[in-house]
């Protein structure tokens, strides 16, 4: 079966390996992530759009944040959870739901990297050029960095799909929980030279760019406060960097912990259950941090529950 042509629509998803004593306490607590990564950052989506104070190209830039959170959990999740209680055998999938669900991971992973990257390029104008920062990014330039942000993203992860699915199939199991175009490609007896070029070559733009981007960002934020006396400053410069370093940080580790783990055999399992990590961690954390350390948002936040607590207690005197 292996080295024959095998165009079936239907595949096997090894999907996330769990015991039976395990699935019910597992499905919980992925249900409880996801319910979490929802609220908090459609609930920050809602906060920012409604308060116009909140307005600023720094928190109109986080939604991208937590739009693509939102959209990579939702495309990951729920599928694991559907198949939590479904035998190994038995989890079915139509390879185009396959190649749909690979693009929306793919999708979410690239929209990461460009999108912090482009909030490092707001952090560096609002602290190294203070006096242009209006100027230069004004609503119509918040508009084409984020169009910007997502096309990149689209059309490389498009043209990485646009190699796999050319191919013709001759096996028919996902040795992954999800989707993902290495699973994809590997269904394939044909030659994977341009599909491991361009794949190995994207990653490399990408990444190197963030990296780099965000690294020479730092550096030179790290000069101007360095020179620079003013309190006001570098206390300005140290809260809003810190939270968006801690997030590309996180990020990073767990984009790079799968591939670390992968290169291992006796830690395949754990670099599988590491490849989800990057659909979960990130967003549950990234609304929490932003929420929690940008003082206007957690005014906001705590102002919110303030007016409803007491709303709710004039109620109760009414009564």
């Amino acid at each position: 079966m292996e080295n024959q042509s095998f165009n079936a629509d239907l595949l096997l998803l090894e999907g996330l390996k769990v015991t039976p004593q395990s699935s019910f306490p597992a499905f919980i607590l992925l249900l409880l992530i996801y319910i979490f990564i929802m609220v908090s950052n459609i609930g920050l989506v809602v906060l920012i759009s409604m308060e116009r104070s909140l307005h600023q190209p720094m928190y109109l830039l986080f939604c991208n944040m937590s739009i693509n959170d939102v959209f990579g959990a939702t495309a990951i999740i729920p599928r694991l959870l559907s198949d939590v209680f479904v035998a190994s055998a038995d989890r079915y999938i139509h390879y185009i739901d396959c190649v749909i669900q690979a693009f929306c991971s793919h999708f979410h992973a690239g929209t990461s990297h460009t999108v912090l990257m482009i909030m490092a390029f707001d952090r560096y104008m609002a602290i190294c050029n203070p006096l242009q920062y209006a100027t230069i990014m004004t609503n119509r330039m918040v508009l084409r960095l984020t169009v910007s942000a997502w096309a990149v993203a689209f059309a490389s992860v498009a043209i990485l799909l646009g190699l796999t699915i050319r191919l013709s199939r001759c096996r028919r199991i996902i040795l992954n929980p999800f989707c993902d175009n290495a699973s994809l490609f590997k269904l394939s007896c044909q030659n994977l030279l341009w599909n491991h070029i361009y794949g190995l070559g994207s990653a490399v733009v990408i990444l190197g760019s963030s990296i780099g981007s965000v690294a020479l960002t730092y550096l030179r934020i790290a000069m101007v406060c360095v020179s620079s006396r003013s309190r006001v400053l570098n206390s300005r410069a140290l809260q809003t960097c810190a939270t968006h370093l801690a997030v590309y940080m996180i990020m990073l580790v767990s984009c790079f912990t799968p591939l670390v783990l992968h290169r291992y055999p006796q830690w395949s399992d754990h670099g599988k259950l590491a490849s989800i990590m990057f659909h979960v961690v990130p967003p549950a954390l990234n609304p929490a941090i932003y929420g929690l350390q940008i003082k206007e948002v957690r005014q906001r936040i705590f102002k919110m529950f303030y007016n409803n607590k007491v709303a709710l207690m004039d109620g109760k005197l009414n009564i």
